[in-house]
């Protein structure tokens, strides 16, 4: 008697992104930065927890129809570390890489400090140096603050991105 393995089976793509390797319980998070709601007309799958051999668990996002620009890779950086990106035509990965998170980050989160000038009213772009990737550390160019991880999903979970 043999063990059969179960096997996830999520239907291929004609065109578009496939984001591999989301850290464990973060899909949603992708789709929120992503601003994707369902009503913008793509065919969007979604596997979470899916078991994997490097992380353990991870996530699995597919949206059919549409491309990725750099921006929503570096939010998505900030987030997943891990992630892969699979651009898809006629229903073959045409380029496939691994998320890079800059060095510096420009006009995607806002500084938590609110006495910083990119939250006061002036025209001021948020801009942060990449301390470290992992635990993920970023220093805000103006008041010098340090965001930490938690700091960062605060940042992606109320909105206060440039989305």
């Amino acid at each position: 008697m043999s063990a059969e393995r179960p096997t996830l089976r999520v239907a291929k793509i004609r065109e578009g992104t496939v984001i591999d390797h989301i850290t464990a319980g973060n899909a949603l998070l992708v789709l929120r930065i992503l601003g994707i709601t369902g009503r913008e007309g793509f065919i969007v799958s979604v596997a979470m927890n899916v078991p994997s051999g490097k992380l353990g668990k991870k996530d699995i996002v597919k949206i059919e129809g549409r491309e990725l620009s750099q921006q929503e890779v570096d939010k998505i950086a900030l987030i997943a570390p891990r992630a892969t990106i699979n651009i898809i035509r006629d229903y073959k990965v045409v380029q496939k890489y691994r998320v890079r998170l800059p060095k510096v980050i420009k006009n995607i989160i806002r500084c938590r400090n609110p006495a910083c000038i990119t939250n006061e009213r002036e025209p001021v772009e948020p801009k942060f140096y990449v301390i470290s990737e992992e635990p993920l550390r970023l220093k805000c160019h103006y008041c010098g603050r340090i965001m930490e991880r938690s700091d960062v999903l605060a940042c992606l979970y109320k909105g206060t991105t440039s989305i």
